[in-house]
């Protein structure tokens, strides 16, 4: 029997895949699509994206293929200085393109020994005490022990669950392509400033092999959301918003996208569960929404490994639900309080103006930065310490930082009083003596997605909280 059945082979499918396999799970992806997707819908990863890279040891390939840019404060289409108190090792946004992070993802979780199957779309499922039965379009029937639906926004994992998608249907549409232009770079400039003073929407600009990406908004959502815009219908916006076509041809790809936004009402059904997409649709402001995806695999991944490998305890894969469809609901929230801001209607337009004002102020523009970064998320833990529930920053220890340590997918104590012990669990928790490390508590134990789940320096205080986590030590 597989451990575990990945339905998208998206970037919140490749990382969920990765992560099961780092803990030894026999997992398969099955991806509808024959070929991986050239369309750029996502432009890079936020900070707590880079975070979750460094931790696996995989930033220095995101690096290699991205730019970093210290632009604070983007928000609703405004852009301020990076707040400077923003507690992070990783103060940039990563500028790198959806292909090139689908890609890496994937040969991540290819080298960790990942069942990668192309060109297999799922058209039915069951499910019972022990596991679940997957029907493939080809007729193949694959047995689990769970399957995560990770299929994006018309999921179909979340149709055959049955599972309510409440919010609102899309509202705006965008025209999204990578073309070739005869304007000059000069008139596209001049263009791009005029147009973006009423259309914060618009937007048209180079990119590194002289092609330009171009976004439009539409002039009405389109009945077929699934059908890309032709040639003449971004020609023919194109003229309409901004005066001119700018010359474009010879499309490399078109698409088209919306506001909806909806919510899953669950993320779990027994032993089928929603990540990414399939969980969660909203309006693209702030490039969000992959880089939220990435980070429920990071939450779910470790969980459904402790509850296959028989260590979970009580509880523990259902807080992935109680920890990340609150954090959804913020993401949904902002983005929709960035769509009524970015509106061209005088009263959004002064609402506009007045947001920018107060992000000149560093509380204001760190608060949101934290938002749309998700280094502000924090997990409700119960009552103690401030850092309970946050994640951790990096930080040097004596011996190397602090995420190195944290490449295995494994709970770490981070002991700086040398007294604690994790004996019970060293098969699933790090003991991290460093009378240095940077942070001023005593001690703290670590999740395998890096949230503090503990702060002190009793031990039988500690022998408490770690089953709550890690479950019954071992024999």
């Amino acid at each position: 029997m597989i451990d575990v059945v990945v339905v998208g082979g998206g970037p919140t499918g490749m990382m969920l895949a990765a992560e099961l396999r780092l803990h030894g799970l026999h997992t398969v992806v099955l991806e509808k699509e024959a070929e991986p997707s050239p369309i750029v819908r996502g432009l890079g990863l936020h900070v707590r994206s880079i975070e979750i890279m460094d931790q696996r040891g995989l930033l220095d390939r995101f690096l290699a293929h991205g730019k970093q840019y210290r632009m604070g404060g983007y928000f609703a289409g405004i852009i301020k200085p990076w707040p400077k108190r923003l507690d992070t090792a990783h103060p940039y946004i990563l500028g790198i393109p959806q292909p090139v992070t689908d890609r890496l993802l994937a040969e991540r979780a290819a080298e960790l020994g990942a069942d990668i199957r192309r060109g297999r779309a799922l058209v039915g499922l069951a499910q019972d005490e022990d596991g679940v039965d997957a029907e493939l379009a080809d007729g193949t029937r694959l047995r689990a022990r769970y399957l995560v639906g990770c299929d994006g926004g018309r999921s179909t994992v979340r149709r055959l669950l049955g599972v309510g998608f409440p919010g609102e249907p899309a509202r705006t549409e965008w025209l999204l392509g990578e073309v070739e232009v005869t304007e000059t770079p000069e008139r596209i400039a001049a263009v791009m400033a005029e147009v973006r003073g009423t259309y914060l929407g618009f937007g048209i600009g180079p990119l590194d092999d002289g092609a330009h990406r171009a976004v439009v908004p539409a002039a009405r959502v389109a009945e077929d959301r699934t059908a890309p815009p032709t040639l003449e219908e971004f020609r023919q916006r194109l003229r309409e918003v901004a005066g001119t076509d700018f010359g474009v041809h010879s499309p490399r790809w078109l698409s088209r996208f919306g506001d909806a936004t909806r919510l899953a009402e669950r993320y779990r059904v027994g032993r089928v569960l929603l990540a990414g997409d399939a969980a969660h649709v909203h309006a693209p402001l702030g490039g969000q929404g992959l880089n939220l995806g990435i980070q429920d695999a990071f939450n779910l991944g470790w969980k459904l490994a402790a509850e296959v490998r028989g260590w979970a305890p009580e509880g523990l894969l259902d807080s992935y639900h109680t920890e990340r469809h609150p954090v959804a609901a913020d993401v949904l929230d902002n983005t929709r309080a960035q769509s009524a801001l970015m509106a061209t209607d005088p009263g959004a337009r002064a609402a506009h103006r007045l947001l920018s004002e107060l992000m000149d102020f560093e509380e204001v523009n760190r608060h949101l930065m934290e938002k749309v970064t998700a280094v502000g998320v924090r997990y409700d833990l119960g009552e103690g310490h401030e850092l309970l529930g946050r994640r951790l920053r990096d930080m040097p220890l004596g011996r190397g930082r602090l995420y190195e340590r944290m490449r295995h997918g494994r709970g770490v104590l981070l002991d700086r009083t040398g007294r604690l012990s994790a004996a019970g669990w060293a098969d699933r928790v790090d003991h991290v003596v460093d009378g240095d490390a940077e942070v001023d508590v005593p001690a703290l134990l670590l999740r395998p997605d890096g949230h503090v789940a503990w702060v002190g320096e009793d031990q039988r205080d500690l022998l408490d909280h770690l089953p709550r986590w890690f479950g019954e030590p071992a024999a």
